[in-house]
This record gives structure tokens, sequence and C-alpha cells, in this order.
């Protein structure tokens, strides 16, 4: 596994959490999408368009602060507990679909392990003690 990253759900507000972030460990977001910038964004209501789909903050020389909107205009409902989850930033595609598969057993999966437009190999599950995961491999990143 390359790197563990904490990824944070908030209800509209996700610019100005990040904003407040940035200035406590500064430097510069690395990547930062809107709901309107991805292919299916005709399906995103108006509401939601301009919230953040995406934001990330390097917090280190490994790690990175990552976050997201989570409009209830589509489908979201935050409660304590469930605005975190853990993002694997795994080496290859077999060991992102081991972890994958260990992770969701008797759990619930959300997003199944697939190729996604932004590059990268990904899925979300929750496992069967309630704990949301992120597997990720993006291969721009390999070294």
């Amino acid at each position: 596994m390359k790197t563990v990253n904490p990824y944070l759900n908030f209800n509209g507000n996700t610019e100005e959490v990040f904003g407040f972030y940035k200035s406590v460990f500064g430097g510069e977001f690395s990547s930062l999408i809107r709901f309107k910038d991805f292919p299916e964004a005709g399906n995103v209501p108006e509401d939601a368009r301009n919230k953040i789909m995406h934001i990330s903050l390097p917090i280190g020389p490994h790690n990175e602060l990552m976050g997201t909107d989570a409009p209830e205009s589509m489908g979201f409902k935050l409660t304590t507990g469930n605005n975190i989850s853990i993002l694997l930033d795994v080496v290859d595609e077999a060991e992102g679909d081991r972890l994958f598969r260990a992770l969701s057993e008797s759990g619930t999966v959300s997003m199944a392990m697939q190729k996604t437009f932004w590059g990268a190999y990904y899925g979300m599950c929750t496992d069967k003690y309630g704990i949301q995961w992120m597997i990720n491999h993006s291969p721009e990143t390999d070294r």
C-alpha cells in the first residue's frame, strides 16, 4: 500500500472547510473538481453543480486531506460517523481487488472496483462494522 488518506464528507460547505484547512496546513490544492465538471453533470441537481465533487490538500510529503460535498439533493444523508472514509491508495489493481473483496465481505458495496473517468481504478464499500472505505489505484502516480 502506498498511502492512507482521510476523506471527509460535508453538507455543502466543503469549499469553506478546505479554505480553513489550507490556512492551517498551508500549500495549494492538488485537485479541485466540481460536480458540474464530470461527464454526468447533466444528471446533477442544479443546486449541487457548483459544489465540490473532489478536493485534495497535501498535508505532508506522502499524505493528503481529501473531501467532497454530499448534497441531500443527490441522495446523501450525512450523520456523525458517516462523514469520513478511509482512502487506501494501493500499488496496483490486484492489491485493490484483494483489499476491496476482504473489506466488503459481509458489508455493503456502494461502487464496485472499476475504471473511472478520472483515470483511476476505484471502488467504495462499507465494512461489516460500518467503516467506509475507498480503494484507489492511480497509474500516473506509480513510481
